[in-house]
Order: structure tokens, then C-alpha cells, then sequence
């Protein structure tokens, strides 16, 4: 089951919104790509996780992700306890990642930065030999991704890098929208909430279109990482 990606996300929908573009365009060359959410997003105002799940199903078709899953750890309680920590340590191993993507280091949400820190200290973790793993009866090998980096949320972070999703924009704008009970809708009775604006919504628009701007392309994705980056040539640099 190994992948060349691994994004994780604490609620479905993380990933859509802070890397969707990202990933569609990774799956478009090729690359194997699985998404882990950390909870169910049970404690979101509109929608069920039922129906959350239901939606996640529908933005993995769209986005043509190999594998999903979802570790059903409390919403709104994430914690960087040690059974939280070998949750992810077991996903880590199972999928194998070269590089993995996970919540933004400072948002609105809570869960999020604190899912940030929980994924970069399992991601260490997961490459101890002396932590022994199992998964299914069998045991796991010792894998460690050789970088980590945190997609951007709420919050404007700037950006350590970005990632041109030019061709990929409509692509992220269907995989979120797949969660219908989560964004915005003229027809809906439910409440509205801070992400259910049109606002919102054509946010996830100009905000790649303004880190566009400013490489370069017409839309891209930012991110901050975690180590430095270093560069083997030039290829591929938007002048």
C-alpha cells in the first residue's frame, strides 16, 4: 500500500481546502497519493459525521485518491498523547510516504495546529526501530517521510514555497464543494458558520490566485515546511 503522498487532515475536508489542487495535480502525474483524516468532524455545526464521511467518499473519486481512512479520534480534543501519536505512527508505516502533508502550524480551529504538532513528533516517531508496530497481525517496518509540510488554512501564513495548481483550480473547487452540508448554499436552513459564507468560498479562489500573483502563475497552493529545502537543479522554477 505504499504511496508517494501521504496528506493528513484532522477534519474531512482539511485536505481539499489546503492542498486539494495540490494533490489533483500530483494524481494527474501519476503519483499515489492517500489521505488519513484524524476525526469524524462530529462536532461541526452543520452536517453529520455521517454525512461528513459520505462527502469524503465523493472528494476522493474527484480528486483520484488511491486510499482513505479515518482514525476516529475526538473532534475538537485532539490531544499529542502518546496513543494519539502511534495511531498516526501506524498509518505512517502502513502507507510508506516520501512526503507527507498535514495541517497548518497556527489556524482558527484548535484541532488544527494541534494535529500539526501530533503528525510531525508521530512522523519522528515513526522512524525509531525500537518502536515496534503492528498492524493486522503483522509487524511493521520502520519508515520516516523525508519531508514534512504544513498546507495553509484559515490563517495567512506566508508561505515557505508554492505549488502551481494552474490547471488544477477547478479541480480543489469540486472536491470541496463535494461537502455539501459544509459550505456555502443559498438553499440551506442550517446555521451559517465562518466557512459556509460565500465569502468563504470565493476565498479559496483569490487566495491561490493572489499566491499566484506573486510566483508567477495564475493559481498555486502554499505551504511552510518544516526543514530546509534543498535543491538538486533548477528544473521546473516559474520565472
Amino acid at each position: 500500500m505504499k504511496v508517494d503522498f501521504l496528506a493528513i487532515g484532522a477534519h474531512p475536508d482539511d485536505v481539499e481546502l489546503g492542498c486539494g489542487g495540490t494533490l489533483a495535480k500530483l494524481i494527474s502525474e501519476g503519483k499515489k497519493v492517500a489521505i488519513v483524516d484524524l476525526t469524524r468532524g462530529e462536532l461541526g455545526t452543520r452536517g453529520t459525521d455521517e454525512t461528513r464521511a459520505e462527502e469524503a467518499k465523493n472528494a476522493s473519486e474527484i480528486l483520484g485518491i488511491s486510499y482513505r481512512e479515518n482514525l476516529g479520534m475526538n473532534d475538537g480534543f485532539l490531544n499529542n498523547s502518546q496513543e494519539y501519536q502511534m495511531q498516526i505512527v501506524k498509518m505512517i508505516r502502513k502507507y510508506q510516504p516520501e512526503i507527507l502533508f498535514a495541517n497548518a502550524i497556527l489556524d482558527r480551529h484548535p484541532d488544527h495546529a494541534k494535529a500539526a504538532k501530533l503528525v510531525s513528533d508521530a512522523c519522528f516517531l515513526a522512524g525509531l526501530k525500537k518502536i515496534e508496530t503492528e498492524l493486522d497481525g503483522n509487524s511493521q517496518e520502520v519508515w520516516r517521510p523525508k519531508q514534512i509540510f504544513h498546507y495553509i488554512q484559515w490563517k495567512d501564513i506566508t508561505p515557505d514555497f508554492v505549488y502551481d495548481i494552474s490547471a488544477f483550480m477547478d479541480k480543489k473547487i469540486e472536491a470541496c464543494l463535494a461537502y455539501k452540508t459544509q459550505f456555502y448554499d443559498p438553499k440551506s436552513t442550517e446555521p451559517v458558520t465562518p466557512i459556509a459564507t460565500k465569502d468563504f468560498l470565493e476565498s479559496l479562489t483569490y487566495r491561490a490566485q493572489d499566491l499566484g500573483r506573486l510566483s508567477g502563475v495564475e493559481f498555486a497552493e502554499g505551504f511552510t515546511t518544516e526543514k530546509l529545502l534543498a535543491f538538486k537543479n533548477f528544473d521546473g522554477i516559474v520565472c
